[in-house]
């Protein structure tokens, strides 16, 4: 890791209230991906909220300035990716706090489904269709409708609290 602590955060007493309680809900973190093989692109979230239904649902939160944020409208598809603690490098990756020559793809096993790029050994996934999207507050929700999951025997997720990584491990 480049640096001690996220370059990019504000000074604790300047930031946002609304910021500093949802800081205090452990999250799940996630990578979601879009794209085709020549165009995609992807980015670590951890706010997003799954539905149960027929058919599923979820919202993603993601700044409107991402490219995720447009190739996901453009493709109308998207995978998200469940963490586990050996994943935190691709994480940090992805969203954008360490480097990777090449691109954020780079050195990993990637295919490509109907959904888009999907990166291998993260086993927990949903493939999803694009519904809508609207700018709320100073971000962004992602709505769409989930087509397919595919679930394995995770048991040491990554977690974000409070800025940082942790994992919940039995």
């Amino acid at each position: 890791m480049i640096h001690a602590e996220n370059p990019f955060a504000d000074d604790p007493h300047s930031r946002d209230p609304v910021r500093r309680f949802r800081g205090r809900l452990s999250a799940p973190v996630t990578i979601v991906t879009a794209g085709d093989e020549t165009d995609r692109t992807g980015l670590t979230v951890a706010s997003l909220m799954i539905v149960e239904g027929d058919p599923g649902a979820v919202q993603l939160v993601v700044g409107p300035t991402t490219d995720l944020w447009h190739r996901v409208a453009e493709t109308g598809r998207f995978v998200i990716h469940v963490c586990d603690e050996s994943r935190r490098h691709v994480s940090e990756v992805f969203a954008g706090i360490r480097p990777s020559p090449g691109g954020i793809f780079a050195d990993l096993d990637v295919s490509h489904s109907e959904w888009g790029p999907v990166i291998a050994g993260m086993a927990d996934r949903a493939y999803c269709s694009f519904e809508d999207r609207r700018e709320v507050g100073h971000s962004g929700v992602v709505s769409g409708v989930i087509d397919r999951v595919e679930v394995a025997d995770l048991t040491s997720p990554l977690t974000y609290f409070r800025g940082s990584y942790h994992t919940l491990s039995p």
